[in-house]
């Protein structure tokens, strides 16, 4: 019944292999991935007819994590997976990535990717063996796809790199490294860092590349035994359109990429555009998308022509130039901290917020419940741009807030020696290239205002590269029609001394590495320039954290004593923060911490906590309150919510016949400790007035 290939190899120790023909036989790819116990199905299916209203590629790639493949039920009140989460975003975007760049310009096809985990062991990762079933399953397609790539993680332990290192691995890795592309080049790379140097990083994208051939090796037999036949794409000749173009707007178009103004550049570009597809409003043979398609390409010839010959850039600066930068902080008063970075027309309103262990993101994963206390949330408003649009959260937001989180992520100081739960929002309010390398810069000194005392302060740079043949040009802190146009989008974060993070996505079929070295060399100077103009605002971080922070104290009581603290169902807990105003949490260990906007509000708290773990001494004397009348005695809560009998006999220097002749409930009294019976204390009244 089935007809099955499959293909496996063994990388580092672990085995991989890729299978297809027998399950979702009816998409134009399928295949199913497995390493150890973890297993991907990656199935893609293509649009057999083109949308004639599209002038783009419509890839979507939708990586999913079935709750099952862990052995576990989704949280919250469907009990199913819903929306994306902002990992499985992520990972879409990773898979992307390095696959975009190898379809055809003229193949316009709607085209779906989805890659869901089905089994997950919690050892090897799910992300990397996604990319390479993706991969499989487009080589196996027909479609236009210049693959297969591979993909591979690189850590850096102990100064050694390690392939596809585990979580645990991770832990003391100062690398993770994901890099794919296929077997001529690199395509695409994501990192977090601790500080590694240039020559370093790039050792690691040149390990990753080195380890994931063998992979793309599998992928290309695999396609040689199953691959369905090749979809035939049509391309329209646009000679005539070409020509017409070249000839009426030339000249209009290098005056326009002369104005260094973004707004008036992009006016007098869109007043060319509507004239030119007027010439054709009456040809039924020739649509707005095929003169759009050819009007952009003469733009790009354009300006690569002006840079690769010229070395003449958009704006006029040189190649390894970056463009004016202003920062100013403690902008906004009631904020914990602030910052205000514009680096020419891009623009970041930067803030921090400081809270405690109850404010820490809490995720449900795969691997289980995760606890986060560094958030960083990237707002691109439409008006950043000049136009009006949707507001809400996208893959751009999460994608470009989650690379500014990887870069200051290692300045960041210990939970230990401070406890506060970190949150950045970066509001973009003007935007011409690079606004996540902007909300790096401002997020660094927004920290700073607010008194984090990080490591050192965090700076970002986005490069770009012009390629014609064997001639190329890197440029510095590119423009977004640098961008646009370019072959390259080259984002790197670090502090003065090392690399923290480095993003890497390449629209060609891949760069070589003498071009990966320049443009980590340029980007290092350009990152160091951008620490010196920050440093003119704020070079360190503030002493103090300022007057509107909750300030916080810890104490650390007895394991025994958690209990008493938190009370029945949280009852004693929620009693100190109302009567305080503090906000109150204890871990597992015994460490209680109490964070308050003010002195006094942080004092009750702490004196209250103190109160109720404190231990009853021998002969030492307390105020206490009558809680309870009995025949024998009555009860005194002393020392917070400590009770301790007074027996009849003890309550004054003469007989007493009956208790209420000495005290009632509620009366405030003086009591001392004369004795322990079985963990109860003995108190008694009438010494302590003698």
């Amino acid at each position: 019944m089935f007809k099955v290939n499959k293909k496996e190899i063994e990388v580092d120790g672990k085995k991989i292999s890729l299978e297809t023909g027998k399950i979702a036989r009816q998409a134009d790819g399928a295949i199913i991935a497995r390493c150890g116990e973890t297993v991907v199905m990656a199935t893609v299916v293509g649009a057999k007819k083109v949308n004639p209203e599209v002038d783009y590629f419509p890839l979507s790639v939708n990586y999913q994590e079935k709750y099952y493949s862990a052995g576990k039920i989704p949280g919250g009140y469907f009990k199913r997976e819903a929306r994306p989460t902002e990992s499985e975003t992520l990972i879409s975007r990773l898979i992307d990535r390095p696959i975009r760049p190898l379809f055809p310009d003229e193949f316009r096809n709607e085209v779906q990717l989805l890659p869901t985990v089905i089994s997950y062991d919690k050892e090897n990762e799910s992300d990397i063996l996604s990319i390479i079933a993706s991969s499989a399953a487009l080589a196996i397609s027909g479609m236009p796809f210049m693959g297969p790539v591979g993909a591979s993680r690189v850590g850096f332990i102990d100064g050694k790199y390690v392939l596809n290192p585990s979580k645990k691995e991770l832990e003391k890795s100062k690398l993770d490294l994901v890099v794919a592309g296929t077997k001529e080049a690199v395509l695409m790379v994501e990192s977090e860092a601790n500080g590694l140097s240039e020559e370093e990083m790039l050792k690691a994208v040149k390990f990753g590349h080195e380890n994931f051939i063998p992979i793309i090796k599998m992928i290309e037999d695999l396609a040689k035994d199953c691959k369905k036949p090749d979809w035939i794409i049509e391309k329209k000749d646009l000679t005539v359109i070409k020509k017409r173009l070249d000839k009426e707007f030339t000249s209009e178009l290098k005056k326009a990429f002369s104005i260094k103004d973004k707004q008036e550049r992009s006016n007098l570009i869109s007043d060319i555009t509507e004239r030119a597809k007027k010439l054709y409003e009456d040809d039924e043979n020739i649509s707005e998308l095929d003169v759009n398609y050819e009007l952009k390409n003469l733009e790009k010839k354009i300006v690569r022509t002006d840079i690769i010959k010229n070395k003449k850039r958009i704006d006029g600066r040189g190649l390894a130039d970056v463009r004016p930068i202003e920062c100013e902080v403690g902008i906004l008063p009631r904020t914990h901290g602030s910052a205000l970075f514009t680096r020419g027309e891009t623009q970041a309103i930067v803030t921090t917020t400081l809270g405690t262990s109850d404010d820490e993101q809490r995720i449900e994963t795969l691997d289980g419940l995760v606890r986060e206390r560094f958030m960083l949330h990237y707002n691109f408003p439409p008006f950043s741009v000049g136009e009006t649009g949707r507001i809400g959260t996208g893959r751009r937001e999460i994608g470009h807030g989650k690379l500014a989180w990887r870069a200051i992520k290692s300045s960041l100081p210990p939970k230990e020696s401070f406890p506060y739960t970190f949150r950045i929002v970066s509001e973009i309010t003007e935007s011409n290239g690079s606004s996540s390398m902007a909300t790096v810069c401002g997020t660094s000194l927004a920290l700073m205002d607010a008194g984090v005392p990080i490591k050192e302060p965090v700076a970002g740079i986005a490069m770009g590269l012009i390629k014609e043949g064997k001639e190329f040009s890197v440029l510095s802190d590119i423009l977004g029609d640098e961008d646009h146009l370019g072959d390259m989008d080259f984002k790197v974060a670090g502090t003065k001394n090392g690399i923290t993070s480095l993003q890497m996505d390449i629209k060609i079929t891949g760069i070589t590495f003498e071009i990966m070295e320049q443009a980590l060399n340029q980007a290092k100077d350009g990152r160091i320039h951008i620490l010196g103009e920050m440093n003119k605002a704020l070079d360190k971080s503030r002493a103090e954290v300022g007057k509107h922070t909750p300030k916080m104290e810890k104490i650390t009581v007895d394991k025994k004593d958690i209990a008493t603290v938190i009370g029945k169902g949280g009852a004693t807990i929620r009693e100190i923060v109302e009567k305080s105003g503090a906000k109150v949490d204890v871990n597992d260990e015994g460490v209680v911490t109490v964070a308050a906007p003010d002195e006094d509000s942080r004092n009750i708290a702490l004196q209250f906590i103190k109160d109720l773990t404190a231990k009853a001494e021998l002969n030492k004397i307390y105020n206490g309150k009558v809680m309870k009348i009995m025949e024998f005695g009555a009860f005194v809560n002393f020392l917070g919510k400590q009770d301790g009998l007074v027996h009849i006999s003890e309550l004054a220097d003469k007989r007493v016949a009956k208790v209420t002749d000495v005290v009632k409930e509620g009366d405030e009294v003086k009591v001392k400790v004369i004795g322990f019976d079985r963990g109860k204390v003995k108190l008694s009244i009438k010494q302590a007035v003698a």
